[in-house]
């Protein structure tokens, strides 16, 4: 059982950044693939970025690319999502997610671990 606990989101005005972190309880989490995904009112969960294990491959939502960088620091059993250049259409719950059986999760229903999610909100 792999548990995850987001922190780092909050309030933050149009154009600003904020750094997620994600903090799992496996020593083994640098062989994972992991993810955030996030979730807007109304609307469908959706992959925001991905790292494939050993972090061959990243993978970016068009929305997000240029704007946002994810990364791991394997030391720290830690998964993080930079956002700069926030618009308010990025609020949303974010989650982060990992799949320990495959390199490169291609789906949503891959991930089978999943935190509890953290709210971020931009204003306009």
């Amino acid at each position: 059982q792999v548990q995850l606990v987001e922190s780092g989101g909050g309030l933050v005005q149009a154009g600003g950044s904020l750094r997620l972190s994600c903090a799992a309880s496996e020593r083994t989490f640098s062989t994972y693939a992991l993810a955030w995904f996030r979730q807007a009112p109304g609307k469908a969960r959706e992959l925001v970025a991905s790292v494939s294990r050993s972090d061959i491959i990243t993978r970016y939502a068009d929305s997000v690319k240029g704007r946002f960088t994810i990364s791991r620091d394997n030391a720290k059993n830690t998964l993080y999502l930079q956002m700069n250049s926030l618009k308010p259409e990025d609020t949303a719950v974010y989650y982060c997610a990992v799949d320990r059986d495959r390199a490169a999760p291609t789906s949503i229903g891959d991930y089978d671990y999943w935190g509890q999610g953290t709210q971020v909100t931009v204003s306009s």
